[in-house]
């Protein structure tokens, strides 16, 4: 049956011809007359642009291929604890991950060249919190005797301790907080980050044994970098960022309700602070404000607060806490957020802000704060702004547009910084730590360096330099020359790895006995006509076949957003994760860029019955079809309705 005309307008596909383009250019001579080509398919593997995108560098289309059902786990292994391994190779937070993760992988995907992207955040909790509910624990390697501080329990501390137990090096963690988690525990509330997930992650590597915890330690005050030095094997440094930057207004520093937005989470997701102020104004953009300004709508505020019972007083102490009776008096807070950048601009992920905004939250973007308002007592009572324009990264006010807007409590949430207090000798002068490209502290052999005390960036970020980290220590303690970094640094499929789980490993080849073969594709000595270009190369939209795909939609997650006058209170986690069946039909969206999904398009349209699918029983992902190069007349039809790119022209020429 024809498409309707109303289908072709809204759920557009992919046309390889646009309207007008018809004429045929010499097809006969291009493709039916090649009997003298020698240029036959071969299999080449690349990364797809999710992967490449994702800072953790996670087999994100391994893992969509195991949730669709299309790559089979072992026998004994059910699915989604195959799932679950092959998404924890690169990082051990996948219910985490999958709820605040700003998904750069889903800018990056090719589907976007269709219709959506891929939903890889929502499979990703789907994987995470399967793997919670059905116990999935890690498996450390053999003991090498080897023992790593690790200073800093936060994403990039926990990411890199997991990886070294991996590698069979114990560690033991430095916290300077009460509690493991770093910005996942005392920076994210728990309507976005459950807490009970987030400590099974947790609790998971711990129970990887030989991962000793000492909290309530700080290094350069409590222990010496030299007793570090001497008492362990290796020292990784992931202390994070967890200073903010206050505002670049005169008197900012020294006002009392003025505070970072840093500061203030951390108040709230301790216990500590309960309420805010009447009147909050927080100046940002980015997804640290918006946490900031949803918390404080959420917990209100109280008429008449006592001296005790202001926020400034929990957040500036750090040990005062409002006493819990405080909470039931509360009233709902006015809370706006300034940005210097217009809202399609803002760095926050965009549902938050439509989130943020149905809370209740005002939002003025294109705003720049320009000066306090104090009163005679020294407290801010406004905070002026006015219009702005943006040079690059240099807002530039705009004339006659200031006003003020009035304010009880104001959060800077622009930036943090280190506190290398104690660890002046670290210190690269701006309040961070310096690393090569193989995360060592330059000039200080046994030193490492992993996360935002780098450079902040986001959690993703510090567990993929974390991985590195860890893959550098592990050399370092072999006392093995550092290996070559590939241009495309992520966690790869190894297709001889997966023919050896499948038992299809080829088998050893001794010159003397075999003499030289080289040439044959007949011999089980070598994976054939197979090249792996993964660490290379980054396989674009326009070498896949996108007219395979059909549109189909996305499976979005349900999101319990309170409206303004429902905030007050509401501390349900916000979003509904998948089911099984939407997890693994959004899985199958995946248009498994640079590798095979077994969709036979190859074996149905070659003219010569030359591609054909390798026999059952020998067969996997990555070795689904094969060539028969006595039939192939080098066509290259093959290579041109395979809609993964999997298939290209080579051999000979």
């Amino acid at each position: 049956m024809a498409t309707s005309s109303a289908d072709m307008k809204t759920k557009v596909s992919w046309r390889r011809f646009k309207d007008g383009d018809d004429v045929w250019h010499s097809l006969t001579e291009k493709i039916f007359v090649q009997d003298t080509s020698h240029k036959c398919p071969t299999y080449v593997h690349k990364t797809p642009p999710c992967q490449g995108s994702c800072p953790s560098g996670e087999d994100i289309r391994g893992w969509l291929a195991i949730v669709r059902q299309q790559e089979k786990p072992p026998v004994g292994v059910d699915w989604q604890e195959y799932a679950f391994r092959r998404s924890t190779d690169a990082n051990p937070f996948p219910a985490m991950m999958g709820r605040v993760c700003p998904a750069p992988c889903q800018d990056g995907c090719n589907r976007n060249e269709l219709e959506d992207f891929v939903g890889i955040n929502s499979v990703e909790q789907y994987i995470g919190d399967t793997a919670i509910a059905k116990g999935y624990g890690f498996v450390a390697g053999p003991d090498t005797g080897k023992k790593v501080a690790i200073v800093g329990g936060g994403p990039a501390g926990l990411a890199a301790a997991y990886q070294l137990r991996r590698k069979g090096h114990a560690c033991t963690i430095f916290e300077s907080n009460q509690g493991l988690g770093g910005m996942f525990k005392f920076g994210i509330p728990g309507y976005r980050v459950p807490r009970d997930k987030l400590d099974a992650e947790i609790q998971r590597i711990i129970d990887m044994g030989q991962v000793e915890v000492r909290l309530g330690v700080r290094v350069g005050q409590d222990v010496t970098i030299e007793q570090l030095e001497k008492d362990y094997d290796a020292i990784l440094w992931a202390i994070g960022c967890q200073s903010g930057r206050g505002l670049p207004v005169e008197g900012w520093a020294g006002t009392p309700n003025c505070v970072s937005g840093v500061a203030f989470l951390k108040a709230f997701n301790e216990g500590r602070m309960k309420v805010t102020a009447d009147k909050v104004v927080c100046v940002g953009g980015g997804d640290t404000s918006i946490d900031v300004v949803s918390v404080a709508r959420r917990i209100g505020h109280i008429q008449n607060a006592k001296p005790s019972d202001l926020p400034e007083t929990v957040i500036h102490d750090g040990y005062v806490a409002h006493d819990a009776a405080v909470a039931a008096k509360a009233q709902g807070a006015q809370v706006t957020l300034t940005s210097l950048f217009p809202r399609a601009k803002m760095t926050a992920a965009e549902h938050e802000v439509h989130d943020a905004l149905t809370e209740g939250v005002t939002i003025l973007d294109g705003v720049m704060p320009i000066a306090l308002i104090k009163n005679a007592d020294g407290r801010a009572t406004g905070l002026k702004v006015c219009d702005c324009t943006m040079d690059g990264m240099r807002p530039i006010p705009v004339e006659g547009t200031e006003r003020v807007i009035e304010a009880d409590l104001i959060v800077s949430a622009i930036g943090q910084g280190g506190d290398l207090t104690g660890l002046e000798p670290l210190d690269n002068g701006r309040g961070l730590i310096n690393a090569d490209k193989f995360h060592q502290v330059p000039n200080k052999p046994g030193h490492f360096v992993a996360g935002d005390i780098i450079r902040p960036h986001l959690l993703t970020t510090a567990i993929g330099q974390a991985s590195v980290a860890a893959d550098s220590i592990d050399e370092y303690l072999r006392q093995e020359e550092f290996s070559r970094r590939p241009k495309v640094d992520v966690h790869h499929f190894d297709l001889l790895r997966k023919m050896e789980e499948a038992h299809l490993a080829p088998e050893r080849f001794d010159p003397a006995e075999r003499g030289d073969m080289r040439g044959t594709s007949g011999g089980n000595w070598a994976v054939h006509n197979y090249e792996d270009r993964s660490g290379a190369e980054i396989i674009p939209h326009d070498e896949l076949f996108l007219g395979h795909f059909g549109y189909h939609a996305r499976n979005l997650r349900k999101e319990e957003v309170p409206t303004a006058e429902e905030v007050l209170g509401h501390f349900k986690e916000r979003i509904i994760g998948l089911s099984e069946v939407e997890a693994i039909d959004e899985a199958k969206r995946c248009m498994s860029c640079g590798m095979c999904f077994e969709c036979d398009n190859c074996v149905i349209f070659c003219p010569q019955d030359a591609v054909y699918r390798v026999e059952k029983g020998k067969n996997t992902t990555g070795r689904y079809v094969a060539t028969d190069y006595t039939r192939c007349i080098g066509c290259h039809i093959c290579a041109d309705v395979c809609p993964t790119g999997y298939i290209k022209m080579g051999l000979g020429e």
